[in-house]
């Protein structure tokens, strides 16, 4: 099998993600053994959440050896999620490839290693807008110009090949794929985030979230990177 986070997610998959934050809760995205993308969301009554091997963990991973039977915890206080490893685990927990020590506050968009497994942490959205799929995304979709769907392209481009945990390109590496200035770049991005009523997205989610409405609507698609 391979390692959980490696293929990336399939339209329906996103589309499941992407209707999962309408909801205004903090969630984690993660593959079971058997590949299947699951997502738990952590709502406003539960004060903690269990990772672990163990089949009453609330993120159950039975089939990675390498997570211990209760391996970490999530506490959740107000809109804040935090990672907590006290050493039960006997491999540890990383965010990001760091080990934790202790506690680590989650940011929007980080991602947790137990084992050989890949969580990603959502946060709440501000408005259940930032992350809703609605019509008007298609119609976005359509008024998109060759150049900024060219744009597109390279943005989505660290996707391909099931990177499903990568990071959107960099205005630099767009530019430099495209032959653009950095300028030319951020004013095409600029237009792209406001027919996507993304421009009032916080910073750390727009490139993301534009990255899934892209692909979520079929105006990028994995032949397209």
């Amino acid at each position: 099998m391979s390692p959980a986070g490696e293929r990336q997610q399939t339209a329906s998959e996103l589309k499941e993600q992407i209707e999962t934050e309408r909801l205004g809760m903090p969630l984690l995205v993660y593959r079971d053994g058997d590949d299947v993308q699951r997502i738990e969301t952590i709502s406003g009554d539960r004060g903690e959440l269990w990772i672990g091997r163990s089949p009453s963990a609330d993120v159950s991973l039975p089939g990675d050896g390498e997570v211990s039977k209760l391996h970490a915890q999530i506490e959740h206080v107000g809109t804040d999620c935090t990672l907590v490893d006290d050493g039960l685990s006997r491999n540890g927990s990383y965010v990001n490839e760091e080990r934790v020590s202790g506690r680590r506050m989650l940011r929007d968009g980080d991602v947790i290693r137990v084992g050989r497994t890949r969580i990603r942490f959502r946060a709440a959205a501000a408005g259940s807008g930032e992350s809703t799929v609605i019509s008007s995304d298609l119609a976005a979709a359509a008024g998109v110009s060759p150049a900024q769907r060219r744009v597109l392209v390279a943005l989505c481009r660290p996707f391909k090949e099931g990177a499903a945990f990568a990071s959107p390109a960099t205005n630099a590496e767009i530019a430099a794929e495209l032959h653009l200035s950095v300028d030319a770049v951020k004013t095409h991005l600029r237009a792209l985030f406001e027919k996507f009523d993304l421009a009032d997205a916080p910073q750390s989610r727009k490139r993301v979230d534009l990255v899934q409405r892209a692909m979520q609507t079929g105006l990028i698609t994995e032949r397209d990177l």
